[in-house]
């Protein structure tokens, strides 16, 4: 799949934020633009997992009617331990994003 086709591919949110960062922060380089749409697909996979939830509730029994966190709760862990990752790759100072809010 073409790079325009993963963009296209992300959630709104995911989009607006791959605009914002492309054109405050110049990111035309393949390396960085890899890294910044790997960045945007942990932030979708980690929505997704947060909406199931969300509906589902953070616990569910399992078959012996024990209490186990929803399956969900790990696709969330590792989506946010990769989006965190991939930001940092990009070195992008987002405290002077804030103060310019």
């Amino acid at each position: 799949m073409k790079l325009d086709e993963q963009v296209k591919a992300l959630s709104p949110e995911a989009r607006a934020l791959h605009a914002r960062l492309t054109k405050e922060w110049g990111i035309t380089d393949a390396a960085g633009t890899l890294t910044l749409l790997t960045a945007l697909q942990s932030l979708d996979r980690m929505r997704q997992a947060q909406a199931l939830i969300a509906k589902d509730g953070i616990l569910q029994n399992d078959r012996f009617g024990t209490a186990r966190p929803h399956p969900a709760t790990q696709v969330e862990k590792e989506s946010r331990a990769g989006l965190l990752q991939a930001l940092k790759a990009l070195s992008l100072d987002f405290e002077s994003l804030e103060s310019e809010e």
